[in-house]
């Protein structure tokens, strides 16, 4: 069992950027794939991206690609997403979720979830 804490939410601008991160509460020693998941209001939590336990191979739901960035750092026990050119309909609130399976992009295969962190994108 692992513990996760996401932070770095916050209001930005539209073109905006924002860099958040996701704490493990112990060390993971490349044991999960992670992956950042959103959920606007009234709206099904959705993919965003992923990173397999090495940190070589990454997804990208097709909204985000070219504008959005998955990294870890598994020995600071951390994953990062930086988010940049921020537009009004990224804003929800971002999780991120870690599997003991392989990385999917469904959020049925992730076992692990954090509290979220608001992202809110001003037009």
């Amino acid at each position: 069992q692992v513990q996760l804490v996401e932070s770095g939410g916050g209001l930005v601008q539209a073109g905006g950027s924002l860099r958040l991160s996701c704490a493990a509460s112990r060390r993971t020693s490349s044991a999960y794939d992670m992956g950042w998941f959103r959920q606007a209001p009234e709206k099904e939590r959705e993919f965003v991206a992923a990173i397999s336990r090495s940190g070589i191979t990454t997804y990208y739901a097709n909204s985000i690609k070219g504008r959005f960035t998955i990294s870890r750092d598994n020995a600071k026990n951390t994953v990062n997403l930086q988010m940049n050119s921020l537009k009004p309909e990224d804003t929800a609130v971002y999780y991120c979720a870690a599997s003991t399976g392989s990385v999917s992009t469904s959020q049925y295969g992730y076992n692990y979830w954090g509290q979220g962190t608001q992202v809110t994108v001003s037009a």
